[in-house]
């Protein structure tokens, strides 16, 4: 099961019809000048530039650096697919090695890093992380466990309040794990951690749900 790539922020809006090419071409734009300029010295200017289009454009689409740099990291975690591979364990274990293997993408930490730190003091920019990116990856925690049910590994949780609160405390608990380990720590993401970190969390999963199924 794979689930339907989610709109992003360059998706059409009203007025002037939205150039699916330009839009590309900006959000990449965007992460090549973050990687070679950082932060600091990347401008709206020098993301037009390289994009090819003019900088009206940009301020059309975007109120600003963060608000673009967002969309460009979210593009990139919209890459994310939940693989099939027979088991949940075996899912985690690939979702946990695709994630690790973005991450290590110099564009992706660069954007990553830059704008949670910019985050820190500015609230609507931390509200649009969450909107567009960490909610819109909750997808895969949706997905695995709804395709974990249906294999008879998990347990159906008919409660709706708690089912929620179970998939986002997954989806932080990976998350949390996998930058951390990548780009806090700076160790490497392979398949004897990922597997060891599954082990790990369906343990807990096991707790949560009253399954007793796991490890």
């Amino acid at each position: 099961m794979q689930s339907r790539r989610p709109t992003t922020a360059a998706a059409r809006t009203g007025g002037r019809p939205r150039s699916a090419t330009a839009d590309a071409a900006i959000l990449e734009a965007t992460r090549q000048g973050l990687v070679e300029l950082g932060w600091s010295k990347l401008t709206l200017g020098d993301v037009a530039t390289r994009a090819g289009v003019a900088k009206t454009t940009l301020y059309r689409r975007w109120a600003g650096k963060s608000e673009l740099v967002v969309d460009a990291v979210a593009e990139l975690f919209d890459e994310l697919e939940l693989p099939d591979r027979g088991s949940l364990a075996a899912d985690i274990e690939g979702v946990v090695l695709q994630f690790a293997l973005l991450l290590c993408r110099p564009e992706t930490k660069t954007a990553l890093m830059a704008v949670v730190a910019e985050s820190t003091t500015d609230e609507p920019l931390r509200a649009r992380i969450r909107a567009s990116i960490v909610d819109r990856q909750k997808r895969l925690v949706l997905a695995g466990r709804e395709r974990a049910q249906a294999r008879g590994e998990l347990p159906a949780e008919p409660d709706a309040d708690s089912a929620g609160r179970t998939a986002d405390l997954i989806f932080d608990v990976i998350a949390g794990a996998v930058v951390h380990r990548a780009l806090v720590s700076a160790e490497p993401v392979d398949e004897e951690w990922a597997r060891r970190f599954t082990l790990l969390l369906l343990s807990g999963l096991s707790a949560a749900t009253g399954s007793g199924r796991w490890p």
